[in-house]
């Protein structure tokens, strides 16, 4: 019963994420899609503000959380599913290729607490699979490309794409993180894109495109077809993918990248506190000139 889905949705500025709140209006049962945990990675300071606005919308409705879903592991903010899971009992969801980004990362960070298997998530979702909210039947659609862990959470008429699509003046998603590709992202997008025109699309993200002067984060597949700058129907895979290569190669690594991905392959979890009690963030260290790296790193073998 689509009827009775209700969204609420929460703008975090720092991070130019969109936090969902979905209800079933009957049950009143209820998940968060996509919750920020604030970070200032200046000073290592984290902070609950963000998820507790969704929380105390939560309480004043009347909800009882059971998912804390994630669209994938977020390389721009780090996840409050656990805060949530702690409060609520909610669980927390995400596609079973996190199996792929955990191998991925898990050596870079030398994350061995880490089980490359699922780790730390209580329900790993396939492609194809149906679960409730109440009343309201979602299905989890998976869309790599992104990474290759990237679902969209399917309820009735609404579907929540995660970093697949952005606002129809401002594109579609980067492909250039460690298993992202731009192929497959744009055979995900045209998998959205073929759901009936009216289909509501709630974005993750906005960054507000030149000439715009207000932040958005909803729109429907017709205006997507119709406008996206990168998608817009006629705009074939091969050109896309030189587009978007192209385009990514000019970029440069989200801010909070490092603290984010190894947070979030772990779902949310910090890593192990050090035998001080404190927790770290690894920060793995490449010198440009590999032929300078002892001197550089103060290698002992260089001396």
């Amino acid at each position: 019963m689509t009827s009775n889905l209700q969204i609420r949705a929460f703008f975090d500025e720092a991070t130019k994420t969109v936090t969902y709140l979905v209800w079933d209006h009957t049950s009143r049962d209820a998940a968060v899609i996509d919750p920020v945990l604030d970070f200032d990675f200046a000073s290592g300071e984290v902070d609950t503000r963000s998820v507790e606005q969704v929380l105390a919308a939560a309480r004043e409705l009347q909800l009882k959380l059971s998912w804390a879903l994630e669209t994938h592991a977020h390389a721009d903010h780090l996840s409050g599913a656990p805060y949530i899971k702690a409060k609520t009992g909610a669980r927390i969801g995400i596609g079973e290729h996190i199996r792929e980004v955990q191998k991925i990362f898990r050596p870079i960070f030398n994350a061995t607490d880490l089980n490359p298997d699922g780790g730390d998530f209580d329900r790993l979702f396939t492609d194809g699979e149906r679960f409730r909210i109440g009343e309201l039947e979602v299905e989890v659609l998976h869309v790599p490309g992104h990474t290759p862990a990237d679902v969209a959470y399917r309820i009735g008429d609404a579907v929540f794409v995660g970093d697949t699509l952005f606002m129809p003046d401002y594109g579609t998603a980067r492909a250039d993180f460690p298993g992202g590709d731009a192929r497959q992202l744009y055979r995900s997008m045209r998998r959205l894109l073929d759901l009936p025109p009216q289909t509501r699309l709630f974005m993750c993200h906005d960054y507000k495109a030149p000439g715009r002067d207000t932040y958005a984060w909803e729109t429907t597949v017709q205006a997507q077809r119709e406008q996206n700058e990168h998608l817009k129907d006629g705009v074939t895979e091969d050109a896309y993918v030189a587009m978007r290569e192209a385009r990514d190669a000019t970029l440069s690594a989200p801010a909070l990248l490092m603290p984010s991905i190894q947070v979030n392959i772990r779902a949310g979890r910090f890593p192990p506190a050090e035998a001080n009690g404190v927790h770290y963030m690894m920060v793995p260290v490449k010198v440009k000139d590999a032929s300078t790296a002892p001197a550089v790193l103060g290698d002992t073998a260089a001396r």
